[in-house]
């Protein structure tokens, strides 16, 4: 029953063949309880990585959520005070003057609030126009200024960290 050129492995045998060897049989079970324990080792670690990798999921799944509920508390806290400034200068009775600087102040709240949030306003006047932060509304004739030049700002264009919210809406110098 052997073919020539070939190895023939314990386990290629009939078992009729083993009642004699003991000590093959032996480390046979030995080699198959090693590579059984390996085996489960191997399934427990990889049980462990795959509820690991599902905890993982869940707590990104969890934070991005709470960071689409929540992303905005800083930016509403601020604001919470702009909306107490405003209610406080309608209230109030005072002369146009007090209104005037209860408005400034209210505005400079605004402000600050925004800049806490990364807003920040676009203001391109004297400026070469820029077609990522500037939308132009008109271009106007000027011989004092240098071509491509904002003329003026019709509307503050505004950033939120580095990105664009809206243009400038400008007036851009041409030449004569």
């Amino acid at each position: 029953m052997t073919i020539p050129n070939e190895q023939e492995l314990p386990g290629d045998r009939p078992p009729s063949e083993f009642q004699g060897d003991d000590s093959e049989m032996e480390s046979l079970r030995m080699a198959l309880a090693a590579a059984e324990a390996k085996a489960n080792e191997s399934r427990d670690l990889y049980m462990r990585a795959l509820a690991e990798i599902d905890n993982v999921r869940k707590r990104a799944t969890r934070d991005i959520e709470n960071a689409h509920k929540f992303g905005l508390d800083r930016l509403a806290n601020e604001l919470v005070g702009v909306r107490d400034s405003l209610e406080l200068g309608l209230a109030s009775e005072g002369s146009v003057d007090s209104l005037k600087a209860g408005t400034d102040a209210t505005l400079k709240l605004l402000t600050k609030a925004l800049e806490k949030a990364g807003i920040v306003e676009i203001v391109p006047l004297g400026e070469p126009f820029n077609p990522e932060l500037h939308e132009a509304m008109v271009m106007q004739p000027s011989a004092e200024h240098v071509p491509n030049t904002v003329l003026q700002v019709i509307q503050k264009g505004y950033q939120l960290n580095g990105r664009l919210l809206r243009p400038a809406r400008v007036i851009v110098a041409r030449e004569p």
